[in-house]
């Protein structure tokens, strides 16, 4: 869900950017966003690509069956998936900018800060933590049987 509806219920033709964007990112990752287990400190995929991608090192998250195709693609639809990510909705493209940057080789605008991820005091705060209680836990054990009434 964008920021703008889980902090205040508004939803806009911007939410929908922005769900199109962790769709986007979900396929590059072949990870799901909120199956995501927080590793290395990083709150969620979001926070992630964004570190990996400011740090030029994007291909770590990258799903292995997509790093030998068309790398310079793979880039710019990681890109395009930050730029619909951004924080805030009005930095964020309408869904026809987005199928024109997708669709041609325009220069793509440096993406800005997206939402859902912690600042640095805030990972360093929860680094404290024992290693079992940093972020997940994972259940292999359970199975849940859903049965209607």
């Amino acid at each position: 869900m964008s920021p703008e509806y889980v902090v205040f219920g508004k939803f806009s033709m911007k939410s929908d950017v922005f769900s199109f964007g962790i769709i986007l990112l979900e396929i590059i990752t072949g990870k799901k966003n909120n199956g995501f287990c927080q590793e290395d400190f990083y709150p969620s995929m979001i926070g992630k690509i964004w570190h990996l991608w400011r740090e030029d090192r994007t291909w770590e998250i990258v799903d292995s069956s997509l790093k030998d195709s068309c790398s310079p693609e793979v880039l710019r639809c990681i890109q395009i998936g930050l730029l619909c990510v951004q924080e805030d909705a009005m930095e964020r493209p309408t869904m026809s900018a987005v199928v024109l940057m997708l669709n041609s080789e325009i220069c793509l605008p440096s993406p800005k800060q997206p939402a859902f991820t912690l600042r640095k005091s805030s990972i360093i705060r929860s680094s404290s933590l024992e290693p079992k209680e940093r972020f997940c836990s994972v259940d292999e054990e359970t199975i849940t049987k859903v049965v209607c009434r």
